[in-house]
């Protein structure tokens, strides 16, 4: 007879990369084509792999954004070794990377108990919409730019948007080759911005700032290429990022839960039309 296999977890690395997304589109996830590179950028010491005898089998990312945020993706547990406790020890093995800080997570709303048994609280649903676009898109609206060398601008509008300032991410994000990044723009100031990224079932759309929701249809008729599907995951708070998103003809796929571990900073949620991605926040 032999014993019980032992699960070792340790950190990952941008080489490891490839089976965390391959395991994340199994699921359905739909994860971006180059999106490690800009995840590693962020906090190359939050990623984590549980193996056994040297296989992977397990996965979760607790990325830090500066003292206070920390946010939590990723967790996964190869299919057919589900069951046996590798995922409960590899979230423990996350969660420390976190320290003291709050964090976040977006996770399917069939988890939320066990997420509030680890001490998460409910904030909103997010709901994915996915498919064609259709109606009568403007794609020459005013003031849409795409963002150039110059990112502080951007950068600070981020930052009213989300709950911690993320530089390394974003600068990473917003100059990935394949992602195209616009701005809208008006009397110099930057009234939103947004970015679509290709993915294994077409493009994702993420994230999708702006000021008012016609900044918002503008800048997604922008990055929405014609006749391709897109992918939005929308706050159902965001009535008008729902509304937009009807208009346009996308239905609702699944939902996810936005939970914290604790208060985070304030920043303008009326303005989150589309979060960043499900996995870093």
């Amino acid at each position: 007879m032999t014993g019980p296999q032992r699960l070792d977890i340790s950190r990952a690395r941008i080489d490891d990369w490839p089976v965390i997304r391959g395991w994340a589109a199994d699921e359905g996830w739909n994860p971006g084509l180059a999106d490690g590179p800009s995840f590693f950028a962020q906090d190359p010491d939050g990623f984590f792999l549980g193996r056994i005898d040297g296989e992977p089998v397990s996965a979760i990312s607790v990325v830090n954004y500066g003292p206070a945020y920390a946010f939590l993706g990723c967790y996964l547990v190869r299919p057919d070794l589900r069951g046996r406790g590798h995922g409960i020890a590899t979230w423990r093995a996350g969660l420390g990377h976190a320290g003291e800080r709050t964090v976040g997570l977006d996770g399917v709303v069939a988890q939320q108990d066990n997420y509030r048994r680890s001490g998460f609280r409910l904030a909103h649903r997010t709901v994915r919409f996915t498919g064609i676009p259709t109606g009568t898109p403007d794609v020459h609206a005013a003031g849409i730019v795409p963002v150039g060398d110059d990112l502080a601008p951007v950068l600070a509008y981020d930052s009213a948007c989300y709950p911690a300032d993320r530089p390394r991410f974003l600068e990473s994000w917003l100059t990935t080759p394949g992602h195209t990044a616009l701005a809208r723009v008006a009397d110099g100031q930057v009234t939103g911005y947004g970015v679509a990224r290709p993915g294994r079932d077409g493009r994702r759309i993420g994230p999708l700032f702006a000021d008012t929701a016609d900044d918002a249809r503008a800048l997604f008729d922008a990055l929405a290429p014609v006749g391709e599907p897109v992918s939005v995951d929308v706050p159902a708070t965001n009535t008008e990022g729902i509304a937009l998103m009807k208009t346009r003809g996308l239905p609702p796929g699944f939902e996810t839960a936005r939970m914290y571990t604790g208060p985070v900073r304030p920043f303008a949620q009326s303005r989150v039309y589309g979060v960043t991605t499900l996995e870093l926040g």
